[in-house]
């Protein structure tokens, strides 16, 4: 059930991360964001009540808890018109959770543990553009949702569902490698996305006079 919630996850950081660079219509993003979301707290409801209480298995509620309720509340902003600020809060709430998360996991999954770092980082860019405004930081956190979408979400997911799932600390280390290049790649696309909007405006005014 896990493995499928992120699986899903990867789907939903894709489609808003192409939203977020108007790849794609917010509206489009908000509605899948808004159904996956759903279906994510309904998994997560079914894992909740098989009856254990294993700390692991709580800690892994909390998680698909945390993530469906951010896509449904993301898709309802865009839809309902809110004004994302209070989205922007939730999601900076999260990301403090997410770190706690990651220590939590750092014993038993330090992979685990890798990636809650990373889904933390992706938060709390949100909770920056939305809470307080901070737009300029969108091309790099569309960029960084997209890229993460298949480096923490995907290909973790099938590793999971393929039951190879690795524990080791090397699997770690090599996680926080990628992660890495990651959000540095997701930098230096949203610099050369930059670029090529101030060019494109600089034509426009040039061509108005």
């Amino acid at each position: 059930m896990p493995f499928v919630c992120l699986l899903l996850s990867g789907a939903a950081l894709l489609v808003n991360g192409l939203a977020t660079i108007g790849s794609l219509p917010r509206r489009d993003a908000a509605t899948f964001s808004l159904l996956l979301g759903g279906t994510q707290l309904l998994l997560g409801v079914v894992h909740l009540s098989t009856g254990s209480t294993g700390t692991e298995h709580l800690l892994t509620a909390a998680g698909m808890f945390l993530f469906g309720l951010t896509y449904a509340y993301a898709g309802l902003d865009v839809l309902l018109g809110l004004g994302s600020k209070g989205l922007g809060w939730f999601c900076g709430m999260v990301a403090f959770f997410g770190l706690l998360l990651a220590g939590a996991w750092l014993a038993a999954d330090p992979l685990l543990a890798v990636l809650w770092v990373c889904w933390s980082v992706l938060w709390g860019l949100l909770f920056a553009s939305a809470a307080f405004g901070a737009v300029r930081l969108d091309p790099f956190m569309g960029w960084a949702l997209v890229l993460a979408s298949q480096v923490t979400a995907t290909v973790p997911a099938f590793l999971g569902l393929a039951g190879v799932w690795p524990r080791s600390a090397w699997a770690a280390w090599l996680a926080l490698v990628l992660v890495a290049a990651l959000f540095a790649t997701a930098r230096v696309l949203a610099r050369r996305g930059l670029g090529s909007l101030r060019r494109a405006s600089e034509g426009e005014a040039v061509s108005a006079r």
